[in-house]
């Protein structure tokens, strides 16, 4: 017998699952520093087990409701869009979870907003309590992010006064609208690409990624790939300058969507390749031009861009770096520390290599050549975190052309939803165990829900 499912039930447990993440991110989650509570403590040990119970629903919700658009009749995207926004609600209140990066945000905005070069200089030279907020690793780096963003977080730190609470409203409400226009682009995309609009709805913006990270998390990727998802939009109708603007104006925010300039000029190309080149790049050297003179920070960001290459970064290239370079210390040879900087050039180079290939080889639509190109960047790239995964997933949503697509790329996702710990910190033994434990108990929960409901059906059969 079939566990019940309808679209009812998903919106459900989904909004059980960011309750409780909303509650346990109240002891677990990346807490301004004033209020951190002792990893060892009982209060903090409870929301972290809350915070992966919450996942595990949210995940299983998620999943429930792929099975729901499958079915003999699958919800409009209007009905989506009501539990994407349902499944929000818990976070918008909620602290920080995930990581520590809307900190940096606000720091890098009270910089600009002081006139202080954030291409030069990190967080620490700003000092005060927003400085304090932000995690080490990253207090004396300068900003990677573009003049696009600073021009948001300056202008949210003049309205809010550099007041903590205020700022982390402001750049959560910031990250809802990128959401929202993921949201708007997404099922428009995918009915120009020929794919299923429900289906790329609930691949590409009820994704847990994108609740955990984009909304919880209030990452800026959400900015980036809201105007990127508009920008296509437009390019793909008769807007192609404004669609090169807005794909610029994306890549101000993050570099990585600078890849969907080369979409911006494939979806053109019935004009003819160099005019469609050609028009694309004067409207994106233009924005460039005017955004860096308003935001007044100059293109220091271009050398800032390296920001994100540090030894500590996970990636499949650091991770062979370090091991490439243990092996040379074992060795005695002087080479050691090299290792890391010449296996993220190598990752470099095969991420230019994939890119070619996807786009002169494979040759298929530009949104879905777009999505795996951005997939390459961020599983090749120097540094690899999550949310990154939603670079290409977003895209791909839209755009791709077998449900198998959806079923591979949906269930990296669900692995990806548990590799960060709620207070975006480095996860140790203790942690781990009481991360799984919530995990495992959501999983008890669920099964038990499941065994009630086959009961009632097996006693009307008898």
């Amino acid at each position: 017998m079939a566990f019940p499912v309808d679209l009812r039930r998903c919106q459900a447990l989904g909004l059980a699952g960011t309750v409780f993440l909303a509650l346990g991110g109240e002891t677990a989650g990346a807490l301004p520093v004033a209020d951190l509570v002792s990893p060892e403590s009982g209060r903090a040990a409870l929301g972290l087990v809350g915070v992966y119970f919450g996942v595990v629903l949210l995940i299983a919700a998620w999943a429930l409701l792929g099975k729901v658009i499958r079915g003999p009749e699958p919800p409009t995207p209007r009905a989506l869009l009501l539990v994407l926004v349902v499944w929000a609600a818990p976070l918008l209140l909620a602290p920080p979870l995930f990581s520590r990066d809307v900190y940096s945000y606000l720091a890098q905005g009270a910089m600009v907003d002081a006139h202080i070069d954030v291409y030069a200089h990190g967080p620490a030279q700003l000092g005060g309590p927003l400085a304090d907020q932000v995690a080490p690793v990253w207090r004396d780096t300068a900003a990677p992010y573009g003049p696009v963003f600073l021009i948001v977080a300056s202008g949210l730190s003049r309205i809010t006064h550099g007041e903590l609470p205020a700022g982390l409203i402001g750049m959560r409400l910031v990250a809802l609208a990128g959401v929202a226009l993921m949201a708007a682009a997404l099922p428009r995309l995918a009915r120009q690409c020929g794919a299923d609009p429900a289906a790329a709805l609930w691949l590409g913006a009820l994704n847990p990624l994108v609740l955990l990270h984009l909304v919880a998390g209030a990452h800026n990727d959400a900015i980036m790939l809201g105007l990127l998802g508009v920008g296509l939009l437009a390019a793909r109708g008769r807007l192609h300058i404004l669609g090169a603007v807005l794909v610029t104006l994306a890549a101000l925010v993050k570099a990585p969507a600078a890849l969907g300039l080369l979409a911006v000029i494939a979806l053109r190309r019935h004009v003819g390749i160099v005019r469609a080149a050609a028009t694309t790049i004067v409207s994106a050297l233009v924005t460039t031009a005017v955004a860096t003179a308003v935001a007044g920070t100059g293109y220091g960001w271009i050398a800032a861009l390296k920001t994100p290459i540090s030894p500590h970064n996970w990636s499949p290239t650091s991770v062979l770096g370090r091991v490439t370079g243990r092996l040379l210390d074992g060795l005695g040879s002087g080479l050691a520390p090299l290792a890391i900087p010449v296996w993220h050039a190598a990752g470099l180079l095969a991420t230019m290599l994939a890119v070619l290939f996807i786009w002169i080889k494979l040759r298929p639509g530009p949104i879905y050549a777009l999505g795996l190109s951005l997939a390459a960047v961020a599983v090749l790239g120097p540094a690899i975190r999550p949310w990154y995964a939603l670079w290409g997933l977003f895209l791909i949503a839209a755009a791709a052309p077998s449900t198998s697509v959806r079923h591979r790329v949906a269930a990296a996702t669900a692995v990806l939803a548990l590799a960060v710990l709620p207070g975006g910190g480095p996860p140790d033994l203790a942690q781990v165990v009481l991360a799984v434990s919530g995990g495992v108990l959501a999983v008890v929960v669920l099964w038990q829900a499941h065994q009630s409901a086959q009961e009632p059906a097996l006693g009307r059969t008898a």
